[in-house]
């Protein structure tokens, strides 16, 4: 130690120089050697490639692999640095070798530089010369001293040159081979082994001799250090070269553009599966080439893992022309959303108390506020059960239950499904909020009905509990969990009991043409769904769910183009049921039996009964419920034989046969009994008996207060306005009045067209027997 001292007392300016010297050598290296954009790269849950996004500077050049195969690095070190594990950055028998050769030959005909060497060289870029030669050597041994020697075969791998705007081994593999570096066999990791020494003879159809020479060359190395054996040896010359580079994998193509819009250069291990992204796009691909015979060119499928919110397989479009839009995600892209937030409604009011499934609403012609809704099939029922409404997807009766619950609560309670697109006040939308009058997407479709499928498995697989996070956010990484929360008593935004009952109706939906007959046989799924079609056949929904698995299908043009025939039903279902044959059986869905209860309602209404209807039990929901009792069923007196109503003015009452019977309002009648030969209307009055006052007369068109233009036929002529009427005695004669003015009568059916004029008028029916009903509407 003390001679040290003296040394340097001795010779401080010698000492400060060699200080200066290894601080600049400690500092040469940038600490970061290199920063070229690499691709994004999107793999499976298995490690496959799903695909990949080039560089910024449009070269295929992979992040860094986690290693090299074995096989690669044993053909990289035969062939480029044999000494790679024992030089300390360079080789100085390599570059002696090299100095010799090239003098003799007076050209560059041999390289002495070591892989480390060849690092530096790939991260300066500079020209080659002998100073440049030696500041190289200089920074190797630096990078030797800082970094180990896998990282710097790593370095290697991912960097080097393999012809055209392929860099790195893992792109190489890919684009050369189709396969994945580990995946290689010695022949291929020989090819590509040689290429960065010589990356232009890779070009296809040119060179093909001396890369056949060198890999062959390699080979035989190979075999003679023993590191393969003479059959693998045999075998391997007897592998063709690749003559073309291959295209990277298409099947998640919109998938990948997600992925890259968020994780940028990166390398992604994401949730999909590999196997069933494949199967989910040839199922995609196969209605597409029936679709478009219809002129319809887009679809896109969502399949959701329930329990762990992944994403198992992502279609987001067709393979489809650019014409077509074919590169627009509709996985993501927001569309009218037709029917598909009609079971939110359902599970909205049964949670609220507000609904019960066998409670008749009416499903008749409608006007609110300007407002007039159709059916999808322009058709009505009269009165039809709350759940068959919803598996049948009938828009009036869904307008009907929106204006009762209130539209500004239900789009409040939209806000707590996070559903993109669905932004504005719920003034805009108006009742058309329920029958596709917003817009959102397929994921967050996908989404909402997973947290529904969610909240009743966790209810019924703890002590009846909840997580408070239910409606999460979908997993598309694979080593991220859904946040789904932690466990509490309080309902995450509905009960388990009105979804289950939901569910139960969704299951209930007629399958398409082909499957009509599905419930009899034991292989079928029991899945819960849902159609959607919105107005003008833009948009066709198909969104099914089961205890495990949420698929969820758009169908369309991106250009929103609509097409005849296009419909949920159709077009969307079809391919939905297609993809859940891909899936495993699910069981259904377990009873939440804390979260329901036995009510008895009214046998033929579903209301809460009185003492004037038959009882059956139905399942509700295990909470108070604020329905009115029905009203449907009244008491009548009749008289002996059953053919007469009597009443006190012509009859002891007490002495009477009373009975409760089933009545339906006129208009909900008139359409009612025609699909339900059972309906018995009120049996008239006997002849000595004064009538109460009741409603039988209603009209079915134009509604009270109804603004209308006539239209014009092809001659140029306008076109009648046709008067229609429902009336609850079949047979009765009707008499017709405009603005007090006799138009005619009419029987059985009550129809009449007339021409009125520009104005306000008052149109009067009055039937035999005194009864009248006026109504007023205004002509344009």
């Amino acid at each position: 130690m003390g001679r040290i001292r003296a040394y340097l007392r001795r010779h401080p300016k010698r000492v400060l120089v060699v200080a200066i010297l290894l601080i600049l050598y400690y500092f040469s290296l940038p600490r970061e050697l290199f920063k070229d954009p690499t691709a994004t790269v999107v793999e499976g849950r298995d490690g496959q490639l799903l695909g990949a996004k080039i560089a910024e500077d449009g070269q295929w050049r992979f992040p860094p692999p986690d290693s090299i195969p074995s096989k690669m690095e044993a053909c990289l070190l035969q062939f480029e640095d044999a000494y790679f594990y024992r030089h300390p950055g360079f080789n100085p028998i390599s570059i002696l070798k090299a100095l010799k050769a090239n003098i003799s030959a007076g050209r560059v005909v041999r390289g002495g530089s070591t892989i480390t060497q060849q690092v530096i060289r790939l991260s300066r870029k500079k020209r080659r010369s002998y100073l440049e030669k030696s500041l190289e050597l200089l920074l190797a041994t630096r990078l030797e001293l800082r970094t180990s020697k896998k990282e710097i075969l790593k370095l290697y791998a991912t960097h080097a040159p393999y012809g055209g705007n392929v860099v790195g081994l893992d792109a190489a593999s890919w684009r050369y081979f189709g396969l994945r570096p580990y995946q290689l066999s010695w022949a291929e990791s020989a090819t590509l082994a040689v290429l960065p020494n010589a990356p232009s003879l890779i070009y296809p159809g040119k060179n093909q001799e001396k890369l056949l020479k060198k890999r062959n060359g390699l080979l035989k190395k190979l075999r003679e250090k023993g590191l393969i054996d003479s059959t693998t040896y045999t075998l391997a010359l007897l592998e063709k070269l690749p003559q073309k580079p291959y295209p990277l994998p298409t099947t998640a193509r919109h998938f990948v553009a997600f992925v890259a819009g968020r994780e940028e250069g990166k390398r992604i291990r994401v949730s999909l599966d590999e196997n069933l992204q494949k199967q989910a796009a040839e199922v995609v691909h196969r209605h597409f080439l029936g679709l478009r015979q219809n002129q319809v060119h887009n679809a896109a499928a969502l399949i959701i893992d329930v329990k762990t919110r992944d994403i198992k397989a992502y279609i987001g479009n067709t393979n489809t022309t650019k014409e077509h839009q074919k590169d627009v995600d509709m996985v993501r892209a927001n569309r009218s959303t037709g029917s598909t937030l009609k079971p939110l409604l359902y599970a909205a009011m049964l949670d609220a108390g507000e609904l019960l499934p066998t409670m008749l609403v009416p499903d008749v012609p409608t006007q609110i506020a300007g407002y007039t809704p159709e059916n999808f099939n322009e058709d009505y029922t009269g009165a039809i059960e709350a759940r068959k409404a919803l598996s049948r997807s009938l828009n009036i009766p869904s307008v009907r239950l929106l204006q009762n619950y209130g539209l500004e609560k239900f789009r409040d309670q939209l806000n707590s499904f996070h559903l993109r697109g669905i932004s504005k006040s719920a003034d805009h939308y108006g009742l058309t909020l329920i029958l596709g009058g917003a817009e959102t997407n397929l994921w967050d479709l996908c989404k909402t009905y997973a947290g529904m499928a969610s909240t009743v498995n966790h209810y019924t697989e703890t002590s009846s509990e909840y997580y408070d996070r239910e409606f999460t956010e979908l997993v598309w990484k694979q080593d991220k969990l859904a946040d789904i929360g932690k466990k509490t008593i309080h309902k995450p935004i509905f009960d388990a009991g009105s979804i289950y009952l939901t569910l139960e109706a969704m299951k209930e939906v007629n399958r398409p043409e082909g499957n009509e007959s599905w419930e009899f046989f034991d292989s079928a799924k029991e899945i819960a769904w849902k159609t959607g079609t919105s107005f003008g056949n833009k948009d066709a929904w198909a969104i099914g769910l089961t205890k495990d698995h949420v698929v969820g299908v758009w169908v369309g043009n991106a250009d929103g183009e609509g097409r005849p025939q296009v419909s949920g039903l159709q077009s969307a279902a079809p391919l939905m049921f297609d993809l859940f044959d891909l899936l495993p059986r699910s069981n259904w869905f377990s009873q939440p039996l804390d979260a329901l209860r036995e009510t008895a309602v009214c046998s033929r209404s579903g209301f809460l009964p009185t003492t004037n209807c038959p009882l059956k039990m139905v399942m509700a929901p295990a909470m108070e419920n604020t329905l009115r009792p029905c009203s449907y069923h009244q008491q009548i007196f009749l008289d002996q034989n059953g053919q007469f109503r009597l009443n006190s003015s012509c009859a002891t009452l007490s002495r009477a046969r009373g009975v409760s019977w089933f009545v339906l309002p006129p208009l909900m009648e008139f359409y009612y009994k025609r699909r339900n030969p059972t309906y018995r209307s009120l049996p008239p009055y006997r002849e000595d008996c004064r009538a109460a006052a009741e409603e039988i007369m209603e009209f079915i068109y134009p509604r009270n207060g109804s603004r209308i233009s006539l239209t014009k036929n092809f001659d140029g002529k306008l076109n009648e306005l046709a008067l229609k009427l429902a009336h609850s005695k079949s047979g009765s004669k009707v008499f017709w009045y405009l603005d007090e003015k006799y138009l005619g009568d009419t029987a059985d059916f009550h129809e009449l067209g007339i021409l009125p004029k520009p104005g306000k008028h008052k149109i009067t029916a009055v039937d035999e027997e005194g009864n009248e009903k006026s109504i007023t509407i205004t002509i344009e």
